[in-house]
């Protein structure tokens, strides 16, 4: 891995503006009770540290998991639980989740922190190389993509936990659990079409997660309607 503080200075700018991009676009309308900057700042930054965690679970996976097809959704399920835990950490019995709202806010924050860290250790190669267009063509895909697809699969789940925060215990662990399948499968379909199929369901692909963003942020609206 390179160790020119200029590379690492580009990766950083073009892992993280693109995250806290979104970031910005998912928290402008949040401004009548907006959660606290402090909370949502330790979410972003244990959402960097997930990724830490992730790649030896991911490398152990590829390593020991054959099949393909087992293997994207173990590295999707990974991902997904290391980021619902990187803000369970951090709010879990404080006064900062009673509002059906928190969930979603906080899971989408702790996806775009840890979408900022793997976006920056993409970029590092190319452009540790040389190859300048690649890595913002590369960067564009990602904010495109990957971002949005951490951002959605995340809000999806907590919009599960949303819908759920004031019913009964049962109903909560099923909310929880369905939300968490929803995310995972969302997750692995994505990879599945842009790492196997070489990209060549692009348009398709971008184009059903974008029609899933816009469900998921009308869904938010909802979410954040409810008392």
């Amino acid at each position: 891995m390179t160790t020119d503080p200029k590379i690492w200075i580009l990766a950083l700018a073009g892992g993280f503006l693109p995250s806290l991009l979104w970031l910005w676009f998912w928290l402008k309308e949040e401004n009548k009770k907006p959660e606290p900057k402090a909370i949502l700042s330790m979410v972003f930054i244990t959402g960097i540290f997930a990724v830490v965690i992730v790649l030896p679970i991911q490398k152990f996976i590829q390593v020991n998991i054959s099949d393909i097809n087992w293997r994207l959704i173990l590295w999707a399920a990974t991902e997904e639980i290391l980021k619902f835990l990187a803000v369970f950490v951090v709010i879990y019995k404080t006064k900062y989740d009673h509002k059906p709202i928190d969930w979603p806010i906080y899971l989408v924050t702790a996806a775009l922190g840890f979408a900022a860290l793997e976006n920056t250790l993409f970029l590092l190669k190319p452009l540790s190389i040389g190859e300048n267009t690649l890595s913002i063509l590369t960067g564009e895909l990602r904010f495109l993509g990957s971002t949005l697809l951490h951002a959605v699969a995340s809000g999806v789940l907590g919009l599960a936990i949303g819908f759920s925060l004031h019913k009964k215990i049962f109903s909560k662990e099923f909310y929880f659990i369905v939300g968490l399948l929803l995310a995972i499968t969302l997750h692995s379909i994505f990879n599945f079409f842009i790492i196997e199929n070489s990209g060549s369901d692009f348009l398709k692909v971008f184009a059903s997660l974008w029609f899933m963003a816009i469900i998921v942020m009308f869904l938010f609206e909802k979410v954040r309607r409810m008392n």
